[in-house]
């Protein structure tokens, strides 16, 4: 019986060992159940993280590609706006160089205009000069006229006083009178 009690106590021992291990294993079982669990929880989380970032990645890349496109579109007004000042900044110097230009010539007229305006001065002044020599002259022609139309006046008064004395000196023949009346009438 010694044999059967140490078998039974060997066996019973094996039972405990096996129930412990048993229980230990159930209890593993059950930690290694609640970690898979817990893990597919994480797994599940993570996945709706995952999916919760590929929605925002795709969000990113989507206002990325916006953000891309408004850029190229600044990019390409802001070339356009460079392109307009230049053109505006050669259009401003094309009009600053006419301007100069024309400051220039606008000069050179001014200059112009002083000398002709001295010129139109001097002809004036010439022409004033000129209307008092003729009116001079003029009044000198008229005072000339005069004093001829008054010599022929006298000259017909002393050609009819020598026909005249003529006819007398004929009919008298007294040329010394007549003689007498010329040197009068070229005296008076």
């Amino acid at each position: 019986m010694k044999v059967t009690l140490r078998i039974c106590t060997t066996e019973a021992r094996l039972l405990e060992k096996k129930d412990g291990y048993l229980l230990s294993s159930f209890l593993k079982v059950r930690e290694l159940e609640a970690e898979v669990e817990a893990e597919q929880r994480r797994g599940a989380d993570a996945i709706k993280g995952v999916r919760k970032y590929e929605r925002r990645v795709k969000e990113l890349t989507y206002q990325t590609e916006e953000d891309k496109k408004n850029v190229e579109a600044e990019q390409r007004r802001g070339a356009d706006a460079i392109k307009g000042v230049r053109k505006y900044e050669r259009r401003v110097k094309e009009l600053t160089y006419q301007t100069e230009e024309d400051k220039k010539n606008v000069g050179r007229l001014q200059d112009l205009v002083d000398k002709l305006q001295l010129k139109v001065k001097a002809y004036k002044r010439q022409a004033e000069e000129a209307e008092e020599q003729a009116n001079t002259h003029l009044s000198k022609c008229r005072k000339v006229q005069h004093e001829l139309e008054e010599a022929e006046e006298r000259a017909d008064i002393a050609e009819s006083q020598v026909n005249k004395l003529r006819a007398k000196s004929r009919d008298s023949g007294k040329v010394n009178t007549y003689l007498s009346l010329v040197k009068n009438n070229q005296q008076s």
